[in-house]
């Protein structure tokens, strides 16, 4: 029997994709020294690690919103260390295939409140993972944009890149 791409495996592959660019940018993020990761360029969110720390911030918010419809606001952000990133970020590759495995057996149904910034949303399932690709992708290419224009050295993270490592 052949094998036929459905909607899941789609679905899946952008995490996986999310995921893997995120990590080998950490990755090699890890091979500059610690000062080049302090520096920023205008129109980006901050400094590289500050950028990396709030990614991986939102996604713990996105994961944790899958479940609690009205979380505690978040905190300020706060630059990590890469090595506890890449840690929080294999806990997260965790989460988003159980999340993704609850959307396949039809079980996963988020709801999130509303505040001032946004109304309630009923199966918000969707959106979540969609802003969580989304804001991935904005902060890691805000992340390489400030490392080109440092004259820096710059990872490729595209789709094709990707199915070329991983698949």
């Amino acid at each position: 029997m052949a094998f036929v791409t459905g909607p899941s495996d789609v679905v899946r592959a952008m995490f996986d994709h999310h995921l893997w660019a995120t990590a080998t940018l950490i990755a090699h993020l890890d091979g500059l020294p610690r000062e080049r990761l302090d520096e920023a360029i205008p129109g980006t969110y901050g400094s590289i690690v500050l950028t990396l720390s709030h990614l991986l911030n939102a996604d713990a918010r996105y994961l944790l919103r899958l479940t609690d419809p009205d979380p505690p606001p978040a905190g300020e952000d706060v630059a990590r260390p890469l090595a506890e990133l890449a840690s929080e970020l294999e806990d997260h590759r965790g989460r988003w295939n159980g999340f993704l495995d609850r959307l396949d057996a039809g079980t996963l149904d988020a709801s999130i409140r509303s505040r001032d910034d946004y109304p309630d949303v009923a199966h918000a399932e969707g959106l979540l993972m969609l802003q969580a690709i989304h804001h991935g992708n904005d902060h890691r290419t805000q992340i390489c944009s400030t490392l080109g224009a440092l004259g820096l050295d710059v990872p490729d993270l595209d789709g094709w890149e990707y199915w070329i490592a991983d698949r």
